[in-house]
């Protein structure tokens, strides 16, 4: 059985950081993609980080400079390091395992609000 479970959301003021983790079983980081999407209200979700197997990292212009995604392949866990943030930011933020166009799996989800 494949799951993931996000952990590090809450509420901060702008400016400041958060850092998201994403523990994976059932699965190994090391073989597979893995992205961070986030939903806000109202909008669809979208892919905002990804790393591929060979560490290649990818970044949505938004979050470009600002959030950092790294994988610890020893604990299959995959973290996102949110700098600088912003209200827009707010959102529920989601792991998954699988590439983009893939249905894959995801975690729950984790909260992030920052307020202005």
């Amino acid at each position: 059985q494949v799951q993931l479970v996000e952990s590090g959301g809450g509420l901060v003021q702008a400016g400041r950081s958060l850092n998201l983790s994403c523990v994976v079983s059932g699965r190994t980081v090391r073989i597979n993609t893995m992205g961070w999407y986030r939903q806000a209200p109202g909008k669809q979700r979208e892919l905002i980080a990804g790393i591929s197997p060979r560490e290649k990292t990818t970044y949505a212009d938004s979050v470009k400079g600002r959030f950092t995604i790294s994988r610890d392949i020893d604990k299959d866990t995959v973290a996102l390091q949110m700098n600088s943030l912003k209200p827009e930011d707010t959102a529920v933020y989601y792991c998954k395992i699988g590439d983009p166009d893939v249905k894959g799996y995801w975690g729950q989800g984790t909260q992030v609000t920052v307020s202005s």
